[in-house]
């Protein structure tokens, strides 16, 4: 499969030029292999990408700006989808490749089909095995229920509220210490 990646080599336009840029640094940046085809000196790339350039994906004067990106023939998108795909880390779904091993995309792709799968969660209790399993551990009393962990976080939220009392306490009683020896101090210190 071959990216095809339909550019202007002598646009006037700066967004255009930067955008053509984005699009061939970030698929070399990955390694990606593309064919940068030119609608300015050749007008067969102009038409054949005019031609399959989506009628909904056009833009209202029916010509649509380069860098416009297809997979062999079938279309992925211009510019602001691919900037998208970017953000989302799915550049290899937009283009319709495979993403290797070890990228963001293969890894996000990987937790999707498991959660998919259902082999990802553990709130599937549909299944036979999950119902045994926590079936056996209520016997052996090995369960713990969301009434125990509830009651547990009420016991850790008091016991952490009464450490925080106790140096707020004590501080208090050092402080009126402190105060009263100054006091003191003062006090014997007129009677000098």
């Amino acid at each position: 499969m071959v990216i095809k990646v339909f550019l202007a080599s002598s646009s006037g336009s700066t967004a255009i030029k930067k955008k053509q840029q984005d699009v061939v640094g970030f698929l070399e940046a990955l390694k990606i292999d593309y064919a940068p085809l030119d609608i300015a000196s050749n007008e067969d790339n102009r038409m054949w990408m005019r031609e399959n350039v989506p009628g909904e994906k056009k833009p209202t004067n029916g010509i649509p700006l380069p860098p416009q990106i297809f997979n062999e023939e079938m279309y992925c998108g211009d510019y602001d989808t691919f900037f998208e795909a970017k953000e989302d880390n799915t550049v290899y779904e937009f283009l319709g490749l495979t993403p290797p091993p070890g990228s963001k995309e293969a890894q996000q792709a990987e937790k999707a089909q498991k959660l998919h799968n259902g082999s990802g969660t553990e709130e599937d209790l549909d299944d036979d095995t999950t119902k045994k399993d926590l079936v056996e551990a209520e016997q052996n009393g090995d369960a713990h229920t969301e009434e125990d962990s509830g009651e547990k976080a009420e016991t850790d939220a008091q016991e952490e509220n009464a450490e925080e009392k106790e140096p707020a306490e004590e501080d208090e009683e050092s402080r009126k210490v402190a105060e009263e020896e100054e006091q003191e101090e003062g006090e014997e210190d007129r009677e000098d």
